[in-house]
């Protein structure tokens, strides 16, 4: 049978400033495991701690541009583009332009602030 989502759960983001992360599929909003998704807004100059998930980390950019660093350098994710980090590898996102950053992001399995792996402060 098919199931309605009819709104996401906000859930608490890291980094500074605050970004908004609105979860439609996952651990907290539909009890789901096997994957989340999640619409993410973050604002210019938003920066979060490196980490090393243990989830696959698809992600969308829907409008800005999400800088994506990683150990074999940083990448600038345009709208209308796409990037896949994959389980086990150091990342860290940001939104260093001036509009921030609008996109969607699928965790396979679902992200778990247990198995995200932040890097320490």
């Amino acid at each position: 049978m098919a199931r309605l989502i009819t709104a996401p759960t906000i859930i608490e983001a890291a980094g500074h400033p605050p970004k908004k992360i609105e979860e439609f599929f996952g651990r907290v909003n539909s009890g789901t495991a096997a994957v989340s998704i999640a619409r993410m807004t973050s604002p210019s100059g938003w920066v979060e701690p490196g980490q090393t998930p243990a989830f696959d980390e698809y992600t969308v950019v829907l409008a800005g541009v999400l800088r994506v660093e990683s150990v074999d350098g940083a990448l600038d994710v345009q709208a209308g583009q796409a990037v896949l980090c994959p389980a086990g590898s150091w990342v860290r996102y940001s939104s260093p332009g001036a509009e921030g950053a609008h996109y969607l992001a699928v965790c396979l399995p679902a992200f778990s602030p247990d198995t995200v792996h932040r890097d320490a402060p």
